[in-house]
């Protein structure tokens, strides 16, 4: 029996709501040893069995993942046993505080204003997610700031870390718009049911002249997108110029040269006209 159960236990909630418990095999544990996890949340309960098995190359079970876990009840109770052959082993149990157990989400919203004027940028973040704690008084913050490499200027990365800060915001007082930052942000507990273990870091932010770069490179690009609309609209209304112009009709040359045809037809219409009123004096004379 010495010997045959499980060996450090540790189980960890991550995400808000998801736990991973896993564990070692005995060491005096044959092959053939198989374990079973079961827990609950109040002594008043039955104890549930898990679900879904972490296992190793024997298919031996050496953890357990579980989901939708709240921290509402502060406390859980485990318990570990198998069986060898058809034969019991010796069985573990364990009660686990589970806020003390949880990996805090990375603080969220991280943002970084920077004034060149007055060389610092104001950096802001909003608490991590938990399903147990709101006030934001309840957290402190490590800060790492590096100030990333440029080998055309020779600088190596290097970097500022600040710790126990509270509140939501910090200033970051020596920055340069010539060179190139990052910044992470991880949180803990600052006084309150949380866990003392910090938790994991936020996606760096980078920040500095790589974004004054970026600036440029989107302003360049909205001026040559004007540019090439401008010259589009004028070769089109030129076009559309061209088209009014060439159905104008022409005037008359008031200075054109009388062909004889025309001479001749001006001739026999002024004739016939002469005729005419002629005819109509004798017929009013009558």
């Amino acid at each position: 029996m010495n010997g045959t159960a499980i060996e450090n236990f540790v189980c960890v909630i991550f995400n808000v709501s998801f736990m991973n418990c896993t564990w070692h095999v005995g060491w005096t544990a044959s092959g053939d040893t198989q374990y079973f996890l079961y827990w609950k949340t109040s002594k008043k309960e039955d104890f549930t069995g898990c679900q879904n098995y972490i296992k190793d190359n024997y298919g031996r079970h050496t953890g357990c993942r579980f989901q939708n876990v709240t921290i509402e009840n502060k406390r859980a109770y485990f318990l570990v046993n198998g069986s060898r052959s058809g034969q019991n082993i010796q069985s573990y149990q364990k009660t686990i505080i589970l806020y003390r157990i949880e990996k805090l989400t990375p603080p969220l919203n991280v943002t970084v204003n920077c004034r060149e004027v007055s060389h610092g940028c104001e950096i802001q973040w909003q608490p991590p997610h938990t399903s147990h704690v709101k006030r934001r008084a309840c957290f402190k913050y490590e800060i790492v700031i590096e100030n990333k490499v440029d080998p055309e200027k020779n600088i190596r990365t290097t970097s500022q870390t600040e710790r126990s800060i509270t509140g939501n915001s910090y200033i970051f007082g020596s920055f340069s718009a010539e060179k190139r930052y990052s910044v992470k942000i991880r949180a803990t507990d600052n006084g309150c049911l949380v866990s003392a273990s910090w938790g994991e870091w936020s996606t760096p932010v980078e920040f500095g002249k790589e974004q004054v770069t970026s600036t440029s490179s989107s302003m360049l690009f909205l001026i040559s997108m004007l540019a090439a609309s401008l010259v589009l609209f004028l070769c089109t209304v030129s076009i559309y110029l061209k088209k009014v112009s060439a159905t104008v009709l022409q005037p008359r040359d008031p200075f054109h040269e009388i062909s004889p045809m025309d001479f001749e037809t001006e001739y026999k219409t002024q004739l016939m006209k002469h005729e005419t009123e002629e005819i109509t004096i004798i017929e009013e004379m009558t």
